[in-house]
């Protein structure tokens, strides 16, 4: 009965769709119920390792969070779709349970894509729990080791290890650094990644050629390596996201839930009110359990529920900056140990550019933070003591800011220690809250979040969490020789301005960047720029094209310039400027695709340059040089 009014329901939006997604559909569901309700991980991989799968349609998801009811509710609805989110709604739908997943904005538009794009286990942890004899800090380490493995693998294209230097500038720091790295080795047994050491002064500048050999206390000694993962935390949040909606889940950006729905009693959450942020409809989605998932912004979900309710956020503000490559070698980046604030701060490679933060202050809870002068001031002033090259406020390509959840728990006796694990809670029946915790860690506290909302609903999974042996969208059968493929058998065709179509190479810097933002999905991406001669580079110097526009737009939920330019692919974050040049072909592409008249066109272009603004780079910063000038 419940299954015939969810077809129903689907059969009128795809009628109004048309016949070729109906096509599609027949050929290849979403997800059969058969699978969906044996679950497990066979089935998952299938769909999932499926080059010809297609994602539903925005409004088929639509639909089918609208054909909810009280009769016929979602075991899971979740709000929010950062990295806890998004797993939450994979974890879920793996396990064999209907669920739906809503989001104000866009998959990753938050916390979730501004982070420091490590997966660590925590350096700084360890230290912690070594000196504070600290058992709970010790467990957060182990914990974030076995998960940083199982990250790296489970994404394979969006994650790597990467070798992080120490600079030590006497013989103790020598020693202490090298025992303490060592421990960390040991401390990750079978999930290290590679083997720490040190390093005489001579051979740590011919590894990092701009580390300074000269310090405030003396000349370099030499330097500790060792290894952290690196990801592109945006794309991996987005495939966490289009992985969920393959194995079945129902998943909806730019829908905003604005209040909650209780049961006639008012004793329990049973669904949401939803804003369709494009369209402005209103509908309502009922589940079993709700599972706020917002992020910094979970107090504000919770008060829906219980406007008493004590806050449990605790908001840090992490800003970060992008500078040219040539601050730090390619595959090596180094960690400033000591800051006048005694927070660590990393350089590390990023995308063909150096990203460089963190740094960890009070902020206000907002939907687009912006970076403060006297942070980058900060970033600036920690890392130029370590290199040899001038630092330049004029340098900074971009700069952004990002906020933390740190949580306490409103349940336990001490609520002034802030912690860095995750919580989950039920402080209102039918409306579990997951936050804290960090991206490294995002795949078991979905885990948590699901067991909590299965106890909760009284739900009945068709078997126990899989996502810890299951490769994201675009991960199965992948290779780091993957990008040879594209070399040679795909040309990119270019339109000139005079309308001319030419071919292009598609080089190794392009099909390399294909290869690891799309996996083995990136011979579609080539395809298009071959076949509809959308070869050419949205911006000088960047190896982002043309054709990545039209295939986020069919693929990935693509719905706005915004989510283009900062989440799908990462030119705002790398270069503000060449961004803002992007722009126009950007829109006009994802107006073909998505039929937008010029009055859409025209309000993209407002708000994306809105949202540039935010972005600190030294185009659009305000700020005198002082410490860091030069032309």
């Amino acid at each position: 009965m419940a299954t015939a009014s969810r077809l129903r329901g689907l059969g009128a939006v795809l009628a109004a769709s048309g016949a070729t997604w109906a096509a599609v559909a027949l050929l290849q569901p979403p997800a059969s119920a058969s699978d969906r309700r044996s679950g497990g991980l066979d089935a998952a991989r299938r769909r999932i390792a499926d080059p010809a799968a297609a994602l539903p349609p925005r409004e088929v998801q639509e639909s089918a969070l609208i054909g909810t009811s009280v009769i016929n509710p979602l075991d899971v609805l979740v709000i929010g779709g950062g990295a806890t989110g998004c797993g939450v709604a994979l974890d879920a739908a793996t396990r064999g349970l209907r669920v739906g997943l809503v989001e104000r904005e866009d998959f990753s538009s938050g916390t979730s894509s501004r982070s420091t794009k490590l997966i660590h286990g925590g350096v700084r942890y360890l230290e912690k729990a070594v000196f504070n004899l600290d058992y709970g800090q010790l467990k957060l380490v182990f914990h974030a080791l076995r998960e940083r493995k199982q990250v790296i693998e489970n994404a394979p294209h969006l994650c790597q290890a990467l070798p992080c230097m120490t600079p030590c500038f006497e013989w103790f720091e020598v020693v202490y650094y090298w025992m303490g790295l060592k421990l960390y080795d040991v401390v990750a047994g079978r999930r290290m990644l590679h083997l720490s050491r040190y390093y005489s002064a001579n051979e740590s500048v011919e590894l990092f050629p701009t580390l300074s050999t000269k310090g405030h206390n003396g000349s370099l000694k030499g330097t500790v390596v060792y290894y952290d993962g690196q990801m592109n935390d945006s794309r991996l949040n987005v495939g966490l996201a289009c992985s969920a909606a393959l194995v079945g889940a129902t998943v909806l950006n730019h829908a905003e839930v604005i209040s909650l729905i209780k049961d006639e009693f008012g004793e329990r959450i049973i669904g949401a009110r939803i804003r369709d942020q494009l369209s402005g409809k209103e509908f309502d989605a009922y589940a079993k359990v709700v599972v706020n998932a917002a992020g910094p912004f979970c107090d504000s979900v919770r008060k829906m529920a219980n406007k008493d309710l004590s806050a449990m956020i605790c908001p840090s503000s992490g800003v970060h900056i992008v500078l040219p490559d040539y601050y730090s070698p390619e595959g090596m980046g180094l960690i400033v140990p000591k800051t006048k604030d005694g927070r660590v701060v990393f350089m590390l490679p990023w995308l063909g550019r150096t990203i460089a933060g963190t740094t960890d202050s009070n902020t206000a809870i907002t939907m687009l933070p912006e970076p403060h002068e006297d942070e980058i001031q900060f970033i600036l002033d920690a890392i130029c003591n370590y290199l040899n090259v001038q630092v330049r406020r004029s340098d900074v390509l971009s700069a952004w800011s990002g906020i933390r959840p740190l949580a306490t728990d409103p349940s336990a006796k001490n609520t002034e220690s802030i912690s860095r694990d995750h919580i989950v809670l039920e402080d209102y029946p039918g409306l579990i809250t997951i936050t804290g915790g960090k991206w490294t860690t995002y795949r078991s506290m979905a885990e948590d979040a699901v067991d909590a909302a299965i106890r909760s609903g009284k739900l009945n999974p068709a078997n126990a969490c899989v996502t810890d042996n299951l490769h994201l969208v675009g991960g199965y059968g992948w290779d780091r020789a993957s990008f040879t493929i594209l070399a040679q058998h795909y040309v990119r065709m270019k339109r000139t301005h005079g309308g001319k179509v030419i071919p292009g190479v598609m080089d190794s810097a392009i099909s390399k960047h294909l290869s690891h933002a799309y996996g083995t999905l990136a011979e579609q991406v080539a395809a298009i720029a071959q076949n509809e001669n959308l070869g050419k580079r949205l911006a000088h110097g960047y190896p982002f094209l043309e054709a990545e526009v039209a295939y986020c737009a069919r693929n990935e939920y693509c719905e706005s310039a915004i989510d283009f330019i900062a989440r799908r692919s990462r030119l705002a974050f790398l270069d503000t400027d060449a961004a803002c040049r992007a722009l126009p072909r950007v829109i006009q592409i994802l107006a073909a695709e998505h039929k937008w008249d010029r009055a859409r066109q025209k309000l993209e272009l407002q708000r994306a340059k809105e949202f540039l603004e935010t972005f600190k780079s030294s185009k659009n910063a305000q700020f005198h040089d002082g410490k860091h000038t030069g032309s």
